[in-house]
């Protein structure tokens, strides 16, 4: 199956801009494939605003989130792979999501059955 990563990241930016505010990716950029100005990682993250007034071309594909910027006045391609996508909020109220490691997750074993019965294990996701 296709990461969900993406498929989210597309919905919450929208949410985000449909209500006025200002959506800002947090990403982890030691992941390879990552492209964006070293003097403003902090920590090995970035934080970059997607919206519309800070950005040109923006693209949220399937497996990759680049665009046009600026930074301290000078123009910068962006490109970042879904993957290091940590997550995504609002400026203004700090709603958003996380995403969890689901490129880490281990693959399901077809030989193993799943239990039957029991109850389904669902986990809280802010």
């Amino acid at each position: 199956m296709n990461p969900r990563r993406p498929y989210l990241l597309r919905a919450m930016h929208e949410w985000i801009m449909d209500n006025g505010q200002t959506p800002h990716v947090v990403v982890d950029a030691a992941i390879d494939g990552v492209f964006v100005p070293s003097e403003h990682i902090r920590d090995g993250k970035i934080v970059l605003n997607l919206s519309h007034d800070a950005t040109s071309d923006l693209i949220i594909s399937n497996d990759m989130l680049e665009f046009d910027a600026r930074f301290s006045g000078r123009p910068f391609h962006v490109t970042v792979p879904s993957s290091a996508v940590l997550g995504i909020y609002a400026r203004e109220t700090g709603q958003g999501m996380i995403f969890g490691a689901e490129d880490g997750e281990p693959e399901p074993d077809p030989d193993k059955k799943a239990p039957e019965g029991g109850r389904p294990k669902l986990r809280v996701v802010k």
